[in-house]
């Protein structure tokens, strides 16, 4: 009876250690999450009058215990109220602007159809297919998350696209974040941030680094921050934006890009077995590839057997994955004036920053048939196939007159 006693007494003991591990595993996770978020969602702060934006598709269902972690995540980040209580600044805390009148109704309008045509052609356009359309925000490798990048301060989230005035957009991310100061005092004004600093990446703190500061719980956060942070980006025409990474990358001596790309494109498709092996050299004497050869180097089946394609002409959906993020606001560099004075009013940070004057040198639409006139009709028809995606999603025309 006494061992018996004994036994019984023991593994009582024994159940109450394994509750107590249990029980203390869970308090460190949530303290790992606490200690690891301090550096940046700690110091967001939202104002009673910024409410979190409804989202238009459910929510991911997620397992019972990451429903608790999340709710603990959620009060979390929903930081202090009080600017004074985040971290010290050098510079005064943002007042954020009452605005006196409504944004204009048919503007609203205009990006709830913007959204409405992402979300049809997303989860309802069955005569739409693409790589990539079906699968789940945890399907993206983390590779391909390197454009989101994440202002917690004011609860932002930027997808960049290159040559749709991400530039003058990544300025305004620099000055909202105040990742980079001058003196001590953080940038002001976006036109004053260097210009060799804008396209800096340890500026911008972007979803593919969650990994290295958030450990195992990085897909969580994201997950958390893409619901309550408010979304944006800015697409363009697509064959207009290819026109202009063309001419920005080959039509000028750019020796990363001649190297990189040029030479490959000049031996593959220019009758060039040997072109000369700097930039310097080739364009004093005529040699680049023609707007037809970078055509065909897009087309060409190898050129995504060896690499995928460059983010500048990198297809928007591949960039900013729209049907498994829910963009709160999708803008036109069509437009980009209005649509950038309507998006800093409902950020609320249009007292903060101002966006910069655009530079009249856009690549313009109606350039489209001349830059087209000596690429093959086969070659354009396989072109817009290749990028109907962005077309379609985005609200853009078929260029009928380019294709039949």
């Amino acid at each position: 009876a006494s061992l018996s006693l004994n036994i019984g007494v023991n593994m009582g003991k024994w159940r109450w250690f394994r509750v107590s591990l249990v029980l203390g595993s869970v308090f460190m996770i949530l303290l790992i999450i606490l200690y690891w978020d301090d550096v940046g969602a700690s110091h967001l702060y939202l104002p009673p009058s910024h409410p979190a934006r409804p989202s238009p598709l459910p929510p991911h269902p997620t397992p019972s215990f990451l429903s608790d972690i999340n709710a603990f995540v959620n009060q979390f980040l929903e930081g202090t109220n009080d600017p004074t209580d985040s971290a010290p600044r050098l510079c005064q805390p943002i007042r954020w602007k009452v605005h006196l009148t409504p944004i204009d109704p048919e503007k609203r309008l205009g990006q709830e159809r913007r959204r409405q045509r992402l979300h049809d052609l997303c989860h309802h356009g069955d005569d739409l297919a693409f790589p990539g359309k079906n699968r789940s925000f945890d399907d993206i490798p983390n590779r391909e998350l390197d454009h989101l990048i994440v202002d917690d301060r004011h609860g932002i989230i930027y997808c960049y696209v290159p040559k749709v005035a991400c530039s003058n957009w990544k300025r305004i991310m620099i000055v909202l974040s105040e990742s980079l100061l001058q003196e001590g005092v953080p940038y002001r004004d976006p036109l004053a941030v260097p210009q060799e600093m804008v396209h800096n990446s340890s500026l911008h703190f972007t979803f593919n680094k969650f990994w290295k500061r958030y450990g195992k719980f990085s897909r969580h956060l994201m997950k958390v921050k893409l619901q309550k942070y408010t979304k944006f980006l800015f697409v363009r025409d697509p064959f207009v934006r290819l026109i202009s990474a063309y001419r920005n990358k080959f039509e000028q001596p750019n020796e990363e890009f001649y190297r990189r790309f040029a030479l490959l494109m000049l031996r593959r498709y220019g009758n060039h077995s040997e072109p000369p092996a700097a930039v310097g050299d080739a364009f004093p004497a005529g040699i680049r590839p023609s707007f037809s050869e970078f055509v065909q180097y897009l087309l060409d089946p190898k050129t995504e057997s060896d690499a995928p394609f460059n983010e500048h002409w990198r297809q928007v959906y591949r960039l900013c994955h729209p049907c498994q993020i829910q963009y709160d606001f999708v803008g036109q560099l069509e437009t980009v004036e209005e649509d950038a004075e309507q998006l800093l009013r409902v950020l609320k940070v249009d007292n903060v920053v101002d966006f910069p004057p655009s530079h009249r040198n856009h690549t313009a639409s109606s350039w489209q048939e001349d830059w087209f006139s000596r690429v093959p009709l086969v070659a354009r028809r396989g072109l817009y196939r290749l990028y109907e995606p962005d077309f379609r999603l985005f609200g853009y025309s078929r260029p009928d007159s380019l294709l039949d």
